[in-house]
């Protein structure tokens, strides 16, 4: 009969020794291996300023579609609210500009302001320019 003491997991060292188990994965012994929560004072900072951005640029895109009064829109509101991610609120840049298209001042206004959260958010979402300061 094949007991679970006869696996290679459990065979002893020694025929006289007691077989103790052999570990199936490596131990992480990095700093923020153990979990989100540990780790240099400087990385809960980071997360601290990426998540005060994030919720900073939703506020930014409810705050530019509130103005808008449309069912299309009331769909992209609750989208932003839902978004968990940065990259949820970029993947809704399209929608939401093409909410606010037109030539009205308060329009225009929205889309710089959209334009200004994201830039603050995805500093390199912009092609380098060959424009370059005397």
């Amino acid at each position: 009969m094949n007991s679970p003491l006869s696996s290679p997991l459990h065979r002893p060292l020694h025929p006289g020794l007691a077989a103790a188990p052999v570990a199936t994965a490596p131990r992480h012994y990095t700093p923020g291996a153990q979990g989100p929560g540990i780790g240099l004072p400087g990385d809960r900072q980071a997360r601290m300023a990426a998540r005060r951005a994030f919720v900073d640029l939703k506020q930014t895109y409810l705050l530019a579609l509130a103005g808008a009064t449309d069912a299309e829109v009331a769909w992209l509101r609750n989208q932003v609210r839902s978004a968990e991610e940065p990259v949820d609120l970029w993947l809704l840049r399209g929608p939401v500009f093409a909410a606010l298209a037109g030539t009205e001042p308060e329009r225009r206004r929205c889309r710089q302001m959209l334009r200004r959260g994201l830039d603050s958010v995805f500093a390199d979402s912009e092609p380098p320019s060959n424009f370059a300061p005397f």
